[in-house]
């Protein structure tokens, strides 16, 4: 059984109990890294070390097209569901919600996709469910595609990955090709599994940033979404082993929910306390938030790793602030209906499509911000949607 290393980068809709944990005045165990051993739970140390190797590993197909590249790809014959004519196939698509800004831009940037793909004949319609982060809806969304009995090609982005595995299984016994992205379940019997590299390596880019741009017995403060998220767990526990192995003073971490507002509530709290050196977080979206506390106290920027969010990547600009923008690659909304339009004209695909999940350094910004410079703040740098027909409408206008 596959177990993915994958889920969406915000989760932000999951209903869960916040909780936080920081340490105000390390004691000597806290120096020596206790509280950075990754849990048990959410670490294996094979799926890290394969992650981090992957960073490494070009990729197969064309750079220009980042959604169509694979990472050691294991291709498989897709013969069986081949039809006669691929622009008369139906493609359905459960989606676990568009509940945060990284999925709003994903799925314009699919809408836009599918739109190419129909006007060159290779599928027809496309119908689409939202189950607005609810489990319970998700699976009676699938459920009732299966019982229509008319599509030719399902894809499914889970809200979560254990209850939802029994849904994608009973899509999969249909006998119609399963396409699951983003989010993963604990089976592989879906005809392919895309996602970017993963959690590990989102959590590394980030860590190892740090390490390298602070100097020796800098504080760090970790800002963390959500717990019990693995992907975000996953992000967490790579930090947590990166920096074990440092010389990086790690004043704690904080759940902030993604709240802007508790996120520069909680970090002037920490400079009442004393400087902070360093920002880790496992989603940067609320990035801004946490830089606007050390305007707020007077205090100098810290070193920082946000994410591909514009509204972070402006700000770095702006203020030439030392940064670096882990990404979980948005582009990969295009890959699902690409995957569908090949499996229904029976080409091979690969069993897990691996994407490639490469960060925003300093030497890229200005390239990044010159072709997004019409785009909304919410918008994600790496959409992948330049070439597709309603660029730039589809997204400004949202």
């Amino acid at each position: 059984m596959r177990v993915p290393p994958a889920l969406l980068a915000g989760a932000a809709g999951l209903a869960l109990v916040l909780s936080a944990c920081t340490t105000d005045t390390p004691d000597d165990d806290a120096a020596e890294g206790a509280g950075l051993t990754p849990d048990e739970e959410w670490f294996d140390q094979e799926e890290f070390d394969t992650q981090l190797a992957q960073r490494d590993i070009t990729p197969e197909g064309d750079p220009e097209q980042p959604w169509l590249q694979a990472i050691e790809p294991e291709w498989t014959d897709t013969g069986e569901f081949a039809v006669d004519d691929p622009g008369d196939a139906t493609v359905c698509f459960s989606n676990a919600s568009v509940s945060n800004p990284w999925r709003v831009t994903g799925f314009i940037t699919m809408e836009q996709q599918v739109e190419a793909l129909q006007d060159e004949g290779r599928i027809g319609e496309f119908r689409v469910s939202d189950a607005a982060d609810d489990d319970n809806q998700q699976i009676s969304d699938i459920q009732a595609f299966v019982d229509a009995g008319d599509c030719d090609a399902i894809i499914i982005s889970p809200s979560t990955t254990a209850t939802l595995t029994p849904a994608v299984e009973t899509a999969c016994e249909s006998g119609v090709p399963v396409i699951v992205f983003d989010r993963g379940v604990n089976t592989d019997c879906m005809v392919t599994f895309i996602h970017p590299i993963g959690g590990y390596a989102y959590g590394a880019d980030a860590a190892e940033f740090l390490v390298d741009e602070l100097e020796p017995g800098s504080t760090v403060l970790a800002l963390r979404i959500l717990p019990g998220v693995d992907v975000l767990e996953h992000r967490w526990a790579a930090a947590q082993t990166i920096f074990d192995d440092s010389e990086l003073e790690v004043l704690g971490f904080e759940f902030t929910g993604g709240d802007g507002a508790q996120i520069k509530d909680l970090v002037s709290q920490h400079l009442q306390r004393g400087s902070v050196d360093g920002i880790w977080m496992d989603a940067g979206d609320g990035a801004v938030a946490g830089l606007e506390a050390f305007e707020d106290a007077g205090q100098p920027y810290p070193v920082i790793a946000g994410e591909d969010e514009l509204s972070f990547m402006r700000k770095w600009d702006e203020e030439d602030i030392t940064a670096i923008a882990p990404v979980y690659s948005n582009f990969q909304w295009r890959t699902p209906v690409l995957a569908a339009s090949m499996i229904l004209a029976g080409e091979e695909v690969p069993s897990e499509w691996v994407l490639p999940q490469e960060p925003i350094r300093e030497e890229e910004l200005q390239d990044y911000l010159e072709r997004n410079a019409d785009m909304p703040s919410l918008h994600y740098a790496k959409f992948g949607g330049e070439d597709l027909p309603g660029f730039p409408e589809a997204w400004t206008d949202r």
